[in-house]
């Protein structure tokens, strides 16, 4: 077998081959809570690797959508799944009809960030959380759940009951948030890790990521160890498989439930306010296959919320976000490429659903982004900040300035009861 050394450039490289992984994979997917005023709860759900609005929700009543997606689709009619004669659910979101029709469920299409163009899940992801218009990566960034909480009055931390090294960058910034992360699964040799450590050494993004998940995780992958000359060459292919076991271990439905139960447990307490992430959107190829699954996994988790809320529920609202959408168009492996309008979940027993908001810009080809992107005709923001000022009663003049500066938060959505 040829032995390579594994550089940077290299480790990247070959990453891509694991599906946008380290944007898109569950080796960080930390919990933040944080207690603030009121009976109002908001849970915060990052959707990584760019969720395909056009499938979650789907415009079956465009003429184009059938031509165009044809292919990705799995036969079904609208029928039990139709939302309002225009968008039906995809089948794997059916167990939230009931919610529809009880009102504690909605969406808005044609939404994304201001980030246009490069298609990058890693800047998308951080714009997602930081709430701008734009990143400097060479400026200290904090998020804009950071901000809501600074905008609180009486807003506190949360007790902390398993810290990793680093928090989201949606609740990084001045206010004391508190993290919990459950084990993460990812099994590393200590030659792997000693490995990853010197990849990573000059690159503090991906280094304190790392480190966090070897911090997180308690199991040994077992493999033939290797020489303990740490200047001794490792085999990438090996190394790059065992990365990608692990994070196809990481992602299980168990972890998901087990992150709603311990965060409604807190939410049913003083905590108001919380945020994870949901992984595994990125579907560059057999969509109708991985999709499901994964949309699975967020009807699921929804609902393990909903079940351990109890009354609760019916002061909760759930927000699930995505860096961008996806491309109109199939693309010739049965999935979709990075786009830029997409579509944004809501749920809770707190918030007036039964809706599809947003307006519709149309999927003719003139009518697309660039020719080949859902047009957005909203900023994701607006409807986020207007979630706030109703559950937390924040000044819009706040909300436009600190927590999403520059944004036009527009006509009020009602999105709260």
């Amino acid at each position: 077998m040829t032995r390579q050394t594994l550089s940077r450039r290299l480790f990247l490289t070959r990453s891509v081959a694991l599906g946008c992984s380290l944007a898109a994979s569950p080796l960080v997917t930390p919990v933040t809570m944080a207690s603030a005023p009121g009976e109002n709860r908001l849970v915060v759900l990052i959707l990584r690797g760019g969720l395909d609005g056009l499938d979650a929700v789907r415009p079956y009543g465009a003429p184009e959508f059938d031509s165009y997606r044809g292919r990705l689709l799995d036969g079904a009619v609208p029928g039990e799944l139709d939302l309002d004669g225009f968008y039906a659910l995809h089948p794997a979101l059916a167990p939230l009809m009931p919610l529809w029709k009880a009102g504690e469920l909605g969406f808005a299409q044609a939404v994304s960030t201001p980030y246009r163009d490069k298609r990058s899940h890693f800047d998308g992801q951080d714009i997602l959380e930081a709430g701008t218009a734009s990143l400097d990566r060479a400026q200290d960034r904090d998020g804009w759940l950071n901000r809501l909480l600074q905008g609180l009055p009486g807003a506190e931390a949360e007790t902390a009951y398993a810290i990793g090294r680093s928090d989201m960058l949606l609740t990084r910034g001045k206010a004391d948030v508190s993290n919990w992360s459950p084990d993460a699964a990812l099994p590393l040799s200590p030659q792997a890790e000693k490995l990853l450590d010197m990849v990573m050494h000059d690159d503090p993004l991906f280094r304190d990521a790392t480190a966090e998940a070897i911090a997180l995780s308690q199991i040994s992958l077992g493999m033939a160890a290797a020489s303990d000359d740490e200047d001794e060459a490792l085999d990438s292919s090996g190394m790059m498989g065992a990365m990608q076991n692990s994070m196809t271990g990481a992602g299980k439905k168990g972890g998901l439930d087990e992150i709603a139960r311990f965060a409604a447990g807190r939410l049913r307490a003083d905590t108001r306010i919380a945020a994870w992430s949901v992984n595994g959107f990125d579907t560059h190829s057999n969509q109708s296959r991985r999709l499901p699954r994964t949309l699975t996994d967020l009807s699921d988790n929804i609902f393990a919320l909903r079940e351990a809320l109890g009354p609760v529920w019916e002061k909760t609202a759930v927000v699930a976000m995505t860096e961008f959408g996806r491309t109109a168009r199939a693309n010739g492996t049965g999935g979709t490429d990075h786009g830029t309008g997409g579509a944004v979940l809501f749920a809770g027993g707190a918030l007036r659903g039964g809706r599809v908001l947003g307006d519709w810009p149309g999927l003719a080809e003139a009518d697309l982004y660039d020719r080949r992107d859902l047009m957005p005709t909203r900023d994701v923001r607006a409807h986020a900040g207007w979630m706030m000022r109703q559950l937390f009663g924040l000044d819009t003049g706040l909300i436009e300035r600190s927590v999403f500066p520059g944004v036009e938060l527009g006509a009020d959505p009602k999105l709260i009861l």
